[in-house]
């Protein structure tokens, strides 16, 4: 009988959810964001957990207000690779408008819309956006963990 393999540690985790596209798929989203990097092992109200749910809600928030197609979800994905200390969140909707940055004059930080990936450009490591299989988008984030 051969001897048994050692297995290697987990490294990665992966959670990913589809959610309507709604203010209350958002909000879900943004909370279940929060609750799987606590369930990680990165704790509420940390640097790292309060980074990644100001990502997810942006992004999720832009899904529902400007990638929203009547009829469809979209979908939140988070990569936690702890050996990095990177979290990667994803958010893929069916609209294909790319997202641009606003102006950076100074009048825009004073616009109704247009923070949110100002804000996510800030408090993430890189962002971007990428093609999807099926329509659409998928706009990314990485935020190293302390």
């Amino acid at each position: 009988m051969p001897a048994p393999r050692a297995q290697e540690a987990v490294t990665v985790s992966v959670f990913a959810q589809r959610f309507s596209a709604t203010r209350r798929g958002a909000r879900l989203a943004r909370r279940l964001a929060t609750h799987r990097m606590h369930l990680w092992g990165v704790p509420y109200g940390s640097p790292g957990s309060d980074t990644v749910t100001v990502v997810v809600a942006e992004l999720a928030a832009n899904a529902f207000l400007h990638g929203r197609v009547p009829g469809r979800d979209f979908e939140l994905r988070l990569r936690y690779d702890r050996v990095e200390g990177v979290v990667r969140v994803e958010v893929s909707d069916t609209h294909p408008g790319r997202p641009e940055l606003p102006d950076p004059l100074p009048e825009a930080a004073y616009a109704e819309d247009g923070r949110g990936l100002r804000l996510v450009q800030a408090v993430a490591t890189r962002w971007g956006v990428a093609a999807r299989t099926g329509p659409g988008k998928t706009v990314w984030a990485e935020c190293v963990l302390g």
